[in-house]
């Protein structure tokens, strides 16, 4: 057990350049399983280190801390776990910071944290931090020096500095002077915008290392809403050189590579000491610009978990897949894609993928979600299900751009069925993702292609919707007729109390035939996986939505709860590819719905 701040003094006192690696914590007991055998490739590299995030409040701390304890003394890395002040009291912070002394670990991360999602401002939580530095105090105060700290820096500005360059630097300062080591900043595309940060830090008196937070380009869309969310400022050259290849998975992630590659010389030929990279649970990548760089101490051998073979076992078939529940959430892009080394627009991750999971480690992006004044003005007051209904409605029109459960607006894809998926919203079947069947299309088409050129892709009709007890019913009483034995469905309630029809495990929704290579099927409906989805999906009715007019307008509020309360969550797929019809099901619904109308 050493302190990373040793291990830095070392490696620079043998003039050797250093690299670690961080990862975050999956969401389900088989995707952490499979992390271990991810770590145990990437621990072949002999990275100076590791690091494992921290959700916010502590909603992964028993999974994080386990993952740090396990690295450290079963793979043998030196490991570094992340803290934040959001929505976490001294109390809780006092009880992290024993249970990794008591497993070994001695670095912490200390960070700030962004506020819980859709909330614009960032409120200290009574009894707990409202800075950083607060945070790095507490540790050395309860502590002494049996922790290495380390801190946050930001090349681009703090997201709430407003701009005031000195002053990002002072706190910056404050933040050393008060126990920390050293600084790892945010990911950037500009190098020269961190040379000028570590140049205003070393001109304000801040000597501690400061390392680059390198993250690869793996998708154009990905990248493009990434650096979006973050406010990254992003060089034309890059933007030119990704436009005639960006519907091209593969060529988009080689020059991924070569850029971070680019980025990573000119570092080092600056004096950077070591590069810092943000995995995302995944090696190639990263793995492939170490290479480049000539740095790989890879001696082909590294310390595995005692069940390291069955782990192996649970991903020789199906590490390739993908389910679809989070495909119109742009934080899918930095959270939950599996192997994007291979498909990256293949759409969303397996529950059993050490990529699926939720980064909460808000040192990476700044919260630029929409304030409540932005989206009441949106979404209005609805007072009664019907309105509701209507602003579905109107975004599957085209009149509305963003929903809770969609950052953008209707996926070119879903165009062709937005007529119907109207008429389904205006019957309060509120529709959040779709897809149209697909029998054979080129994996160039603008619309319903991936994994670049020369293939052939095929997709089943999807649907997932919130709807009413009593319209579940509806659905659940047509397929027990029988007549639509090609439908399967899963449905759950905010409260988990749900099933599935026809979906007993994963079904493959999207696949494709490429030269040279087996049939992939990169997208599938889990119902392990939509059981972890709906939590979120659920969620957003509350925090995106209801929080618009909880101080407002009682009766919007109150609307918005009693839907999430009662409302469920439904997933359609039609197996048919070819002649099926998944909107047949609601024709015969809304048809009964008129006969037995007065």
């Amino acid at each position: 057990m050493s302190k990373i701040i040793d291990k830095i003094t070392k490696a620079q006192e043998e003039q050797r350049i250093f690299y670690s690696f961080e990862y975050f914590p999956p969401k389900t007991p088989s995707g952490c399983r499979n992390l271990y055998s991810r770590l145990d490739v990437m621990a072949a590299y002999q990275p100076e280190w590791i690091d494992v995030t921290w959700g916010a409040g502590g909603s992964t701390a028993e999974t994080t801390l386990e993952i740090c304890s396990n690295a450290q003394n079963f793979i043998g890395l030196e490991t570094m776990m992340h803290l934040t002040c959001t929505n976490i009291d001294r109390g809780k912070v006092l009880t992290a910071l024993e249970a990794a002394k008591k497993a070994g670990i001695k670095n912490i991360l200390a960070l700030r944290g962004d506020p819980p999602r859709g909330e614009k401002q960032w409120t200290a939580t009574e009894g707990g931090f409202a800075h950083a530095i607060d945070l790095v105090k507490f540790i050395r105060e309860t502590h002494g020096d049996h922790f290495g700290i380390c801190v946050a820096g930001y090349p681009e500005l703090h997201p709430d500095s407003g701009g005031l360059t000195d002053d990002d630097v002072k706190h910056l300062k404050n933040k050393v002077e008060a126990g920390a080591d050293i600084i790892i900043t945010q990911l950037f595309y500009d190098v020269t915008l961190f040379i000028q940060f570590v140049a205003r830090c070393r001109a304000a008196g801040i000597k501690c290392p400061i390392l680059p937070g390198m993250m690869p380009i793996q998708t154009y869309a990905g990248f493009s809403r990434m650096t979006t969310l973050c406010k990254t400022h992003v060089p034309q050259f890059i933007w030119d050189a990704l436009e005639p290849i960006k519907n091209d998975d593969a060529l988009v992630k080689d020059y991924g590579v070569k850029l971070c590659t680019d980025m990573c010389r000119q570092l080092l030929e600056a004096g950077t000491p070591g590069l810092h990279f943000y995995t995302l649970n995944l090696e190639k990548s990263v793995l492939q610009i170490i290479d480049n760089l000539g740095l790989s101490r890879n001696n082909g051998q590294a310390r595995a978990l005692p069940w390291r073979s069955s782990a192996l076992n649970m991903r020789k078939s199906s590490e390739h897949v993908r389910p679809i529940f989070w495909s119109n959430r742009p934080t899918s892009y930095m959270s939950r894609t599996s192997s994007w080394d291979d498909f990256p627009n293949g759409r969303w991750g397996d529950s059993r993928s050490p990529a699926y999971g939720e980064i909460n480690d808000y040192h990476l992006t700044s919260n630029s979600g929409l304030t409540k004044q932005e989206r009441r003005a949106l979404w209005g007051d609805p007072k009664q299900e019907s309105d509701v209904f209507n602003i579905f409605a109107k975004f599957c029109r085209g009149e509305l751009n963003h929903l809770p459960w969609n950052d953008a607006p209707l996926s070119l894809e879903s165009e062709g069925i937005s007529s119907k998926l109207v008429l389904l919203n205006e019957a309060g079947y509120l529709t959040i993702n779709s897809q149209p069947a697909v029998n054979g299309a080129d994996s160039s088409d603008v619309k319903y292609g991936w994994g670049g050129s020369g293939g052939v892709v095929y997709q089943k009709a999807y649907v997932e919707f919130f709807a009413a007890p009593e319209k579940l019913k509806l659905i659940l009483d047509e397929v027990a007729k029988g007549e639509l034995g090609n439908l399967g469905l899963v449905y759950t309630n905010a409260q988990g109390e749900g099933g599935n029809v026809n979906l007993a495990g994963p079904t493959a929704v999207t696949w494709g035939v490429f030269p040279g290579k087996e049939i992939v099927q990169p997208t599938v409906v889990d119902p392990e996986a939509f059981k972890v989805w709906k939590d979120e999906a659920f969620s957003l009715w509350k925090n995106q939505w209801a929080k618009v007019y909880e101080t407002e307008n009682a009766e919007s509020h109150k609307l918005i709860l009693n839907m999430h309360d009662n409302y469920y969550l439904i997933a359609v797929v039609d197996n048919d590819y070819r002649k099926g019809s998944i909107f047949t099901i609601f024709e015969r619904i809304f048809q009964n719905a008129h006969k037995t109308s007065p």
